[in-house]
């Protein structure tokens, strides 16, 4: 092909003999200060929470908190024994109801056995301005205590709304480590398998780490100053994101920095041409995942847009230490480096009698088969899509049952299903009978009772019969709303599963909202880089379809295989930003590439061709390292991360394989020039 002058890009320039030294310890310092010097992240148990403030059950949340204790949630401690409760299990219980007041200075509610005496449960009240820390501390305590000098035989459990926020703490509880260091290990043994060297993989890991660690940083510190509190799910989600993105795009620079050692005997100019030849690139395909990680940022859930925030800081740090710290970094040892596999100057490039310089051969010697064929495929898949079901019960939400979980297995099989999670209603005070009459009537609702009220608030509080996050209590939930609204216009009703009923309205009315922002985003990013409206549209085009594919796959999967009910109400629309904006990444890596060759040949399957060949062998270990660094995110034992993880991995696979691999270059070839227009390559006048 014919040589292009990469050097006049911007960050080329800071490649040199002298220059590489003074960057790379530029980088080191300023990344030593953010680690030293970011504050701590602000704490608070909203962080992974999907309601917005002007949710019916958050409205209702607030005017109870005016009420005296009106923010305290009960722990629901559970007693039971196999065959029945006898006396002395009843007496050792109400011995350690009364420990509470004595131990916590907390008074306690209960004991009430069960109808059938087979189970009775006592209630702790949990303020409800406690830390996350503060909140498992004490939930530690009353489980300590209520299992303290008990009858052989008589078991204890613990569960409420507290006792759920403290096991999804414990989850998270060195998360961080455990996250950093099995995908440090996953993109070490990756790094090592695709250089077959003792020692490169050591410099690009180093730096994405590096950066990893700065990242958090970044989010702590934007954490700190905007007061929006962080958890480990969003910053589990980031390191993910950073390691990811940023080990695929060490690896684009790394393959053309290699490509140029064997055109250049300086490895510092090897390495400007490198830098000026990816940076674009890489550039818009993170330009094009922050810019779409950022349209999360009118999303309505707290959750959603904050992963959006912390993602896009995240992606930010991961760039600049690829293009700005790497490049330094790699020139430093020289071709040694690359030992046993030095690549020098005159060397052939084996490329293009690779496995995907034959690949590409083939796709485009039947450019319309291979494109009905692939594109018929992934609409096949996505056909599994149709059926997907959104929304967990809180028992749902975990891959290993917490006790929290199993005390309210125990509590339904003897009280109403609801009793661990009550429902309340907000109304004002003068009609708190009334509101509560008109509850108690409904089909669904075991018993409505008035909890409190001062001049102005009035809370009632119902049981439902049904199990929490139950189809049958959600929909009662519906019906709850609308008979208390007759009575009371302005009653607001709230609880767990009045939350879960505005979490699925909220996800579906920010799938409704971000997802046609973040097509608007990929195709203008496609079209400033290829200056192409037919390749932006067909690009962007072929990443959705493949997004719809891994979802149909992934439903399948979740619901025949796995045997889970449905995706949390954040999956989708998080799969979606991250399988879009980073699969569009390998088709951008693809036609950059291939709009260069386009530029010196001016033949339009020629030149997708020789980018397949060059490129293919990077973006297959790229995406293969993408799809294990999400997958890891599995470690950590909530549904919604093993789903995205799963999601996501699959997708990037099929991105890596079947769209960039096989459907863009027969799609190019099919459409010949015209794939580049309205640009002069469509024209004939270019070679």
């Amino acid at each position: 092909m014919e040589s292009f002058d990469h050097r006049t890009f911007s960050l080329a320039r800071l490649v040199g003999h002298g220059r590489s030294v003074v960057v790379l310890l530029a980088g080191l310092l300023l990344g030593g200060a953010v680690l030293f010097l970011a504050p701590a992240p602000t704490e608070g148990s909203d962080a992974g929470s999907n309601l917005p403030a002007d949710a019916e059950s958050s409205i209702a949340q607030e005017r109870l908190a005016t009420l005296p204790e009106g923010d305290d949630a009960p722990a629901i401690v559970v007693f039971s024994r196999e065959g029945g409760l006898d006396p002395a299990d009843l007496e050792a219980a109400t011995a350690r109801v009364r420990a509470f007041g004595e131990a916590l200075d907390i008074e306690a509610v209960g004991l009430i056995p069960s109808a059938d005496g087979s189970v009775a449960l006592a209630q702790v009240p949990v303020s409800g301005d406690r830390s996350n820390d503060e909140n498992g501390d004490l939930v530690a305590e009353i489980r300590s205590i209520a299992g303290d000098d008990l009858p052989d035989g008589l078991t204890t459990q613990v569960t409420g709304g507290p006792a759920v926020q403290a096991d999804l703490g414990e989850v998270f509880s060195g998360a961080d480590t455990r996250l950093l260091l099995v995908t440090a290990s996953v993109v070490a043994l990756l790094l090592i398998i695709t250089y077959r060297s003792p020692w490169l993989w050591i410099v690009p890991l180093a730096v994405i780490g590096l950066g990893d660690r700065v990242a958090a940083k970044v989010v702590d510190t934007i954490s700190a100053w905007s007061g929006l509190a962080v958890d480990g799910s969003i910053t589990g989600i980031t390191s993910v994101l950073v390691f990811g993105a940023g080990t695929n795009y060490a690896l684009l620079l790394i393959a053309r920095y290699r490509e140029e050692l064997r055109r250049h005997e300086s490895r510092h100019e090897a390495m400007r041409q490198a830098v000026g030849a990816a940076a674009p690139a890489i550039l818009s395909s993170s330009g094009t995942v922050i810019l779409g990680l950022l349209t999360l940022l009118v999303a309505d859930s707290p959750f959603v847009s904050r992963i959006g925030l912390a993602g896009a800081a995240g992606l930010a740090v991961a760039v600049f230490f690829a293009l700005v710290v790497l490049p330094a970094a790699m020139t430093l040892p020289g071709r040694w480096l690359f030992w046993p596999f030095v690549p020098r100057v005159g060397d052939e490039d084996r490329a293009h009698r690779g496995v995907w310089g034959r690949v590409g051969a083939a796709v485009t010697a039947r450019p319309a088969f291979v494109t009905v064929a692939g594109l018929a495929a992934l609409g096949a898949m996505a056909l599994g899509a149709l059926g997907i079901t959104t929304g967990l019960a809180q028992d749902e939400q975990f891959l290993d049952t917490p006790e929290s979980i199993s005390a309210q297995s125990t509590l339904s099989s003897a009280f109403p299903g609801g009793i661990s999670s009550p429902t309340v209603v907000a109304t004002d005070s003068g009609s708190v009978d009334d509101v509560t009459a008109a509850a108690g009537k409904l089909d669904g609702v075991q018993t409505a009772e008035p909890a409190g009220s001062d001049d102005t608030t009035g809370e009632v509080r119902v049981v439902l019969e049904d199990d929490p996050g139950s189809e049958a209590a959600l929909a009662t939930i519906d019906r709850l709303r609308d008979a208390v609204q007759e009575v009371d216009p302005d009653a607001a009703v709230g609880g767990p599963d009045a939350e879960a009923v505005d979490e699925a309205d909220t996800a579906a009315s920010d799938r409704a909202t971000v997802v046609p922002l973040v097509l608007a985003v990929v195709l203008v990013m496609l079209f400033l880089l290829l200056r192409s409206a037919v390749a932006a549209v067909l690009l962007g085009a072929t990443t959705v379809l493949s997004y719809l594919s891994a979802l149909g796959v992934g439903w399948l999967f979740f619901d025949h295989v796995l045997g889970w009910p449905a995706m949390d109400v954040s999956t989708p629309l998080l799969a979606f930003i991250f399988l879009v904006a980073l699969g569009v990444d390998y088709n951008i890596f693809l036609t950059a590439r291939a709009r260069e060759e386009m530029a010196a040949t001016g033949d339009a399957t020629q030149s997708v061709v020789t980018a397949l060949a060059v490129t293919g062998g990077v973006i297959t270990s790229a995406g293969i390292l993408l799809a294990a660094v999400f997958t890891v995110l599995g470690v950590l034992p909530l549904v919604l991360l093993a789903q995205l993880g799963v999601l996501v991995g699959f997708g990037v696979l099929l991105d890596t394989v079947v769209v960039r691999g096989l459907v863009t270059p027969a799609l190019v070839a099919w459409v010949g020039r015209r794939f580049w227009w309205p640009g002069r390559l469509a024209r004939h006048d270019i070679a």
